[in-house]
């Protein structure tokens, strides 16, 4: 008997440890993700139902299948830094139809002002912040209320040093936000704190990707909010303003360019040095969303300034990375050699490192109505669904899992890891812009039902083992943007709610004494102190614009689309006009010209500008002094 009461001793006793482990790691009962979801929309109902127990699963349910492992491959634009089957993550409700109907059927006007509300106070909380303590530094440190610049004593120091230029970042980055939130007398002194204030002629190394979206677009975009009379806004015109603000973009783009330059595939290098160019030691390797997200803001500022410089060299990139995807699977991958054109990245997935690829193509689209943008986005849009999408084949009924995209093989679309990133919440939106928005209904509940387990996204997440592989999240926007438009698309007030859910997530979990910090772990909650010029730019936008119906921009007769940095751009035809059509035609002129400008590419650089490319740096400059 004595032996027995050992043997169950020791089985209480391990009970208990793993009921610990279970508790101190966060793998509680809130981790579970089997519960009904049902959603009922006014575009389209639709409800995503799970199965019980005794339901057949298929072969292509992801929670079903079991991967290596494997050591997920780095990139130069990363913008962050067991295996046992588990229940579908469709588990964030565990009420019933009528439970669901109670809580998210409506969202009183009254919760809906208050919400804008704490949206708005969010917003002024970190940039008065930055305002009063970082000002004129790139970004506000909340916990120590102080300035953040370049990390000058460590020049590897990407993760820093990418971002950061000595150029004012969160104050240019949130020009157009304080227009959204109707502050034009703020708007106006933030314009002239800029003019006076700001200049590119910098001994800082920047990534060409975070200087064109966060600082050359906003400059672009703040121009054309503020010149444009027919914007929503009103007339917002500032006295004796002379188009400073379209100088300053122009000259960033000017030093931006050397990027293009001594590259045997067109494809730029990552980084330049805003006074000296390309750096003698800089390498020969990019990702796609750093070279093929330079576009929309390029191709604005072509457009504005009629020179088609800019929007060549950004079409000439796009171009080549799409000449490089793979014969079998029509996918690209994520790190490329910017001398040989080989893929030093073969993995191909919808975040970190390809994003803001595919969302160039289709805005640009919508931008300039080339049509090559978007038959290259049609096809990089089929091949998504065909190799990187698992789960059940439609989104709505059937068995198995929901879909989930996963990252692949570029050349054979095969599963390289279990793990997504934060990044990829974008897609749920750019589905609802392609008019997709029953399968971005049902990804956004993936992104979501993380959200809610831990009141944040993990920069990254194990879909398989169902708990995060990178824990800090940097108050990131993708999943709000995404929010956003799936309220614009269905006017469902679920939306509301999950916008309301993560704006009180926020100020609960990442507010401190000066603003607004990065969660170094999304189980313990504990920060860095660290604001991201994103935060003001984008996160608090869309939050704001979410609850604020009645915003100029949704009552507007003008449409507009956001930048990858939430900037504001109209879709305007002045964009769909190309000024230099006639003085660079293609060959055979007799023809019907071509859709896209990189169907000229066959015509020698000579012919189309006079001058070599390597000194299209220089002309741009003589350019320069002829604006100023």
């Amino acid at each position: 008997m004595q032996w027995k009461s050992i043997v169950v001793g020791l089985l209480v006793l391990r009970v208990l440890l793993n009921f610990a482990v279970w508790l101190v790691f966060g793998l509680g009962p809130s981790w579970g993700f089997d519960f009904p979801i049902k959603f009922t929309f006014n575009l389209r109902k639709i409800e995503l139902l799970k199965d019980g127990d005794g339901a057949t699963v298929k072969t292509n349910a992801w929670s079903q299948h079991m991967y290596d492992n494997r050591k997920p491959q780095t990139d130069t634009c990363s913008k962050i830094s067991g295996n046992s089957p588990k229940e579908s993550y469709l588990s964030f409700f565990q009420e019933g139809r009528d439970e669901y109907d109670r809580k998210y059927g409506s969202f009183p006007d009254a919760l809906k002002v208050k919400m804008r509300g704490m949206a708005r106070d969010m917003f002024y909380f970190g940039y008065d912040n930055y305002m009063e303590f970082a000002f004129p530094e790139d970004e506000l440190n909340p916990i120590a209320c102080e300035g953040r610049g370049p990390d000058v004593l460590n020049p590897s120091n990407i993760n820093i040093n990418d971002v950061l230029g000595n150029y004012s970042l969160t104050l240019i980055d949130a020009l157009d936000t304080l227009l959204v939130l109707g502050n034009v007398t703020e708007f106006h002194r933030a314009v002239k704190l800029v003019i006076d204030t700001v200049s590119f002629d910098k001994d800082s190394t920047v990534q060409v990707f975070e200087a064109n979206i966060r600082i050359l677009g906003s400059l672009i975009s703040a121009h054309i909010l503020l010149t444009d009379p027919r914007h929503p806004f009103g007339d917002i015109t500032l006295k004796d303003y002379d188009n400073e603000l379209l100088h300053l973009a122009h000259d960033l783009a000017v030093r931006l360019l050397p990027a293009f330059e001594n590259t045997s595939t067109g494809i730029p290098y990552p980084r330049v040095n805003l006074k000296k160019g390309v750096p003698p030691d800089s390498i020969n390797e990019t990702c796609t969303a750093g070279a093929g997200s330079l576009l929309v803001e390029f191709g604005i500022l072509s457009r504005l300034i009629g020179d088609s410089t800019f929007e060549w060299v950004a079409r000439r990139a796009v171009k080549a990375l799409w000449n490089l995807r793979s014969n079998e699977t029509g996918l690209l991958g994520n790190v490329v050699n910017i001398q040989t054109g080989q893929w030093v990245g073969r993995q191909s997935g919808l975040g970190a490192g390809m994003d803001s690829f595919y969302e160039y193509l289709l805005k640009a689209y919508i931008l300039f109505g080339e049509k090559e943008d978007y038959r290259m986005f049609s096809a990089a849009y089929e091949s998504i669904q065909s190799h990187l999408r698992r789960g059940r084949e439609a989104c709505n009924e059937g068995e198995g899992d929901p879909p989930l995209y996963v990252n692949v093989n570029m050349f054979n679309g095969q599963i390289m890891n279990t793990w997504i990133d934060s990044l990829q919440a974008f897609f749920p939106g750019l589905q609802v812009l392609n008019g997709d928005v029953e399968n971005a209904i049902c990804l956004h509940a993936f992104y979501y039902a993380i959200w809610k387990r831990f009141g944040a996204l993990p920069e990254r997440y194990n879909w398989q083992l169902q708990t995060p592989d990178v824990l800090f999240y940097p108050l990131r926007p993708e999943l709000v943007e995404s929010t956003y438009l799936l309220y614009q698309a269905t006017k469902n007030p679920f939306y509301l709610h999950v916008g309301m859910d993560i704006l009180e997530s926020l100020e609960q979990n990442t507010k401190v004494r000066c603003g607004y910090a990065t969660l170094h772990h999304v189980v313990d909650k504990s920060k860095e102190d660290r604001m991201e010029s994103f935060f003001l730019s984008e996160t608090c936008k869309y939050l704001y614009l979410l609850f604020d119906e009645d915003n100029p921009l949704h009552k507007s007769e003008s449409k507009y689309i956001f930048t990858t940095e939430g900037h504001i751009v109209p879709i305007d035809q002045r964009f769909r006009e190309k000024s230099w059509a006639d003085q660079f035609p293609c060959e055979e002129p007799n023809k019907e010209p071509p859709a896209n400008i990189s169907n000229c590419e066959r015509i020698p650089e000579e012919r189309r500008y006079g001058l070599p490319l390597k000194s299209i740096y220089m002309r741009q400059i003589d350019h320069m002094v002829g604006l100023s």
